[in-house]
């Protein structure tokens, strides 16, 4: 069985693909343990610490691109986590990813708001001094 799920954070979009193997994690073609920085490794492999037993007997190969590395690292581990809870079909893997973090499996929408005329800034505006 083969499951393809999708994550997003920002402007940054990861694809996963669960499929039966070794327990392989891989990062745009990369094995998971090259990538760096450490934080980011480690907040892409959070799902399989919560799910500590679901690592063995599956192989995760995930294609992300665009945003910065903590905007891939999010939506890389939101598509884990979906990856895993359609491949096993276990609602108890999912309310413990819920209870966790409701993030791993719910996208996060927010974008940041367009630069405006007027301002350095979406909001800010430049101040003015006449007196």
């Amino acid at each position: 069985m083969v499951t393809n799920t999708s994550g997003k954070k920002k402007t940054a979009i990861a694809r996963a693909t669960v499929k039966e193997g070794e327990g392989r994690v891989r990062i745009n073609s990369k094995p998971v343990e090259l990538v760096d920085p450490e934080m980011a490794r480690l907040k892409m492999l959070e799902p399989f610490r919560i799910a500590s037993d679901e690592r063995e007997g599956v192989d995760v190969e995930v294609t992300v691109s665009g945003g910065g590395i903590t905007g891939q690292a999010d939506a890389v581990r939101t598509a884990i986590a979906r990856g895993l809870v359609q491949y096993t079909g276990d609602a108890e893997l999912r309310d413990a990813f819920m209870e966790f973090d409701r993030s791993l499996l719910v996208n996060d929408v927010r974008q940041s708001e367009p630069k405006k005329w007027g301002g350095p800034g979406a909001r800010a505006r430049y101040q003015k001094s006449y007196r």
